[in-house]
């Protein structure tokens, strides 16, 4: 299997088995349903094989694949993966089939567009994390917001409109900064491929002005503080499995985005200006995590939460500067960026759980008021167990994956100032807050009423699905190493990457 061309087969099948799911039509839902989650199975099988055949001592890209697209500008469709790709891949390869099954009910209007949308968005952002190539990457980086635009704008809730072209308008003029920088790249250097970037000499004024084209692009998708205001109004409007994707893979762009462009294409400038992403951090992971408090809104407060914990992604990976080069501490930098990638895919997990617990109760009852519930745990026993965990790893409760990433960030910022060290780590105070307080307005105390009374609690289909999300939840939190293994080579080279000058 190391032998195809696995890239393409993971980009190109859900793509054209969601083309394929629209001529089911609105007649034959339940048939739709079946073959796009037949896809989206076969698509998480081939990714499996990504791991499998992924030689762990080598940190340059594999299953490359390289063809011409449009010769005239050297534009080519080369795709690669390294171990940070490959980790990404097989968390968006898993979440797409699992908010497929956790679909099958809740949606009963135009299914096998639903679902369709979902199976293209899947290969659009398998190509993201898997183009070599400048503008390639750039194409799939804009078109994965057409079916996500399409999900909220036609699924979502009453305000779906706005939110969504809010959603469309602050994540397409982010990314016009990230074409121009660019096109300044290739017309100075010639080649679209990132690895002929990674070596383009650049002068600091040159570095420093596409750094911030860079970073705006990729602020906005993370989201950072102060360009996150669309985040809330995208969740709240869209549909649980749209929700669902949102936080635990289109959020991981924007991190992804910052180590495979700012880090090793302006290495200068991104040491010049760290101080003002740790800042930015810190105050997402703080002020961020303190408005979450205030949320009467199940699902806005899990947005925030998302700001608010996606903050120690850019924190580990932004403090690595300081820890090179000006420590010369390679151990701790690695430390950090190992981190940044594990928080990532553990918010993955926690993240995609969290709103799909949120939606097994809009099912059942139509409202994320909070005000709403209370004692469900007395009718949903099996559901508050899921729930509680979910919760727990969100606080960052040692043995889940929520506590792995987040302490190996303070470990390695300690290193560095522990005062920044300090302030991260109250995020653990403050989101045992909102989470713990969230978990006793919903779950704890008497049935609050005759409509909680009634619920039912969950079926197998969602047990199952829960189910998947704890088991990640808890192999990361107990034994990341498999995890760690699979991306240190290539934090291990981005980490020398950083260290060296263009200057």
């Amino acid at each position: 299997m190391t032998n195809w061309p696995l890239l393409s087969l993971l980009i190109w099948l859900p793509i054209l088995g969601g083309l394929a799911t629209l001529a089911f039509g609105n007649e034959r839902a339940n048939a739709a349903r079946w073959f796009a989650i037949v896809v989206a199975l076969a698509t998480l099988v081939l990714s499996a094989t990504l791991y499998t055949g992924f030689d762990f001592a080598n940190d340059g890209m594999q299953f490359v694949e390289t063809r011409s697209w449009i010769p005239a500008y050297d534009i080519g469709y080369n795709l690669g993966a390294d171990g940070i790709s490959v980790a990404l891949i097989v968390l968006t390869t898993l979440t797409s089939l699992l908010v497929l099954i956790s679909a099958w009910t809740s949606i009963d209007k135009r299914v096998s567009q639903y679902y369709a949308a979902f199976l293209i968005l899947e290969g659009l952002m398998i190509g993201v994390f898997s183009a070599l190539d400048a503008m390639l990457f750039y194409v799939f980086f804009e078109g994965m917001l057409i079916p996500m635009f399409i999900i909220i704008g036609v699924w979502g809730g009453p305000r779906r409109v706005y939110a969504s072209v809010k959603f469309f308008l602050y994540t397409f003029l982010g990314s016009v900064f990230m074409l121009i920088g660019l096109i300044y790249l290739y017309l100075k250097g010639g080649s679209w491929q990132l690895a002929d970037m990674y070596q383009l000499p650049l002068s600091a004024t040159e570095q420093m002005w596409i750094f911030f084209a860079f970073l705006i692009a990729f602020a906005v998708k993370v989201p950072m503080f102060p360009v996150h205001t669309w985040l809330p109004d995208a969740h709240v409007e869209a549909p649980t499995a749209g929700s669902v994707i949102l936080a635990a893979i289109m959020l991981k762009i924007g991190g992804y985005g910052f180590l495979r462009f700012s880090l090793p294409i302006v290495p200068d400038a991104s040491q010049e200006w760290a101080w003002l992403v740790i800042a930015l951090s810190l105050i997402a992971i703080v002020y961020v995590g303190l408005v979450a408090l205030a949320q009467e809104d199940m699902k806005k407060l899990i947005a925030y939460s998302s700001i608010s914990h996606m903050g120690f992604v850019t924190l580990g990976t932004f403090i690595a500067f300081a820890l090179v080069r000006e420590q010369g501490n390679m151990d701790a930098a690695r430390l950090g960026l190992q981190g940044a990638m594990v928080q990532m895919i553990s918010h993955g997990f926690i993240s995609a759980a969290m709103f799909t617990c949120v939606g097994v109760l809009y099912d059942r009852m139509h409202s994320r008021m909070i005000k709403d519930y209370g004692g469900v745990a007395n009718v949903m026993p099996m559901f508050a167990v899921y729930y509680v965990l979910f919760a727990m790893a969100n606080s960052g409760l040692p043995g889940t994956s929520g506590f792995v990433g987040e302490f190996m960030v303070i470990l390695a910022s300690f290193q560095t100032s522990p005062l920044i060290a300090f302030v991260a780590a109250t995020t653990l105070i403050i989101g045992a807050g909102y989470t713990l307080w969230l978990v006793k307005r919903v779950l704890w105390g008497e049935v609050a009423n005759a409509h909680v009374a009634e619920l039912e609690d969950i079926n197998p289909r969602e047990v199952f699905v829960l189910g998947v999300f704890a088991a990640g939840v808890l192999a990361i939190g107990l034994w990341p190493k498999p995890l760690t293994d699979l991306m240190e080579p290539s934090i291990a080279k981005l980490a020398l990457q950083i260290a060296g000058t263009k200057l």
